[in-house]
């Protein structure tokens, strides 16, 4: 079976007692890591107890596929419920897992795999069993990066003010482990209680990876696509996911195509670009209100076209997803390039 977005949380916290095994996977290696760890927790207590928790790569099972199955069969040595955990899987574990499924002991077996297309073995084996349930995890954005945000600052009796929380959610979501590091920096800077102001919020968010996004995206629509190329090698070396890279990219071409709207009612690059919320930090503002001049309504519908095509591509059977994100950057790249040589003309 299949967790729906709006379940997922409840059935982290209570997982149902029938299932024998629970695939976490997506894009958000941060929010897989602490599902996976709140499953584990749900039923053996500790992720750390060596008595009721084993944890594998799915490497180990290349020569040896029936451990798995083993080690779900094993029973406790103090009693109670066990997990097994299989990390960094693919589909050549599918066979595995169905091991498990028919095979003996009541172990949870859960299983940490990347990102995996609707055609994935592996999905296809939880999600069409009556025993195991698959759990998708996919970057925080819009309305779950708010309350992400409100619920981690909440216990400090802390609130966020309109234009500091537009700035949160503009810089923070490409990993939920890495946002929740960044929240409590936030906390240790303000102190407990009070209302966070906007300029708290930028004088403490560090250089994350959504900073590290920002220069990706601010290469592309600079047409400088040979800085684009090693922000984007160095963004995939560190774990970041082909689709986030390109769901990155696309907030910073969607704000683009807000800045070109306003543009075209009448306002002024500079005045387009100081209207956007969050609002565009000083440094890379000079750049951006060129972007804006350079990039006209139609070409960004295109270029915005070129993403989502490039993301439901990286969920097919095509080329690798690594390279299908690097060709749809260039190919912006190229047209930054182009458009600022008509804009010349």
């Amino acid at each position: 079976m299949k967790i729906q977005a709006n379940k997922a949380a409840a059935f982290v916290a209570s997982p149902d007692p029938s299932m024998r095994a629970v695939l976490v996977y997506g894009p958000d290696r941060g929010l897989a890591r602490e599902r996976l760890d709140a499953l584990t927790v749900a039923v053996a207590g500790d992720v750390n107890d060596p008595f009721r928790v084993t944890e594998m790569a799915a490497g180990a099972l290349k020569d040896d596929p029936a451990r798995l199955a083993d080690e779900a069969a094993a029973q406790s040595l103090m009693g109670g419920r066990r997990v097994v955990r299989l990390m960094d899987a693919g589909d050549a574990v599918a066979g595995a897992v169905e091991s498990v499924l028919s095979g003996a002991g009541d172990a949870l077996v859960l299983v940490l795999a990347g990102e995996l297309g609707p055609r994935s073995a592996l999905r296809k084996v939880f999600e069409g069993a009556q025993a195991a349930a698959a759990l998708p995890c996919y970057v925080d954005d819009g309305l779950a990066l708010e309350q992400v945000v409100r619920q981690t600052l909440q216990p400090h009796g802390m609130s966020v003010g309109r234009d500091a929380m537009d700035w949160l959610l503009g810089h923070l979501g490409g990993d939920r482990l890495l946002t929740r590091a960044e929240l409590d920096k936030l906390v240790t800077y303000k102190g407990e209680g009070g209302e966070i102001s906007l300029a708290e919020v930028v004088a403490c968010i560090g250089d994350t990876a959504a900073l590290g996004m920002d220069d990706l995206a601010l290469a592309v629509a600079d047409g400088d696509d040979a800085t684009a190329q090693r922000v984007l090698d160095r963004l995939l070396r560190s774990g970041t996911g082909p689709v986030q890279v390109l769901r990155g990219v696309s907030r910073h071409f969607l704000r683009l195509h807000v800045a070109a709207g306003a543009v075209a009612e009448g306002k002024s690059p500079d005045q387009a670009v100081s209207a956007l919320k969050p609002p565009v930090m000083f440094k890379i503002r000079s750049r951006v209100v060129a972007q804006v001049d350079r990039w006209r309504g139609a070409r960004l519908g295109q270029a915005l076209d070129v993403l989502l095509e490039a993301e439901a591509d990286c969920k097919g059977f095509g080329p690798s997803p690594d390279v299908v994100c690097a060709r749809a950057l260039l190919r912006l790249a190229q047209g930054a390039r182009s458009g600022a040589r008509a804009g010349r003309r």
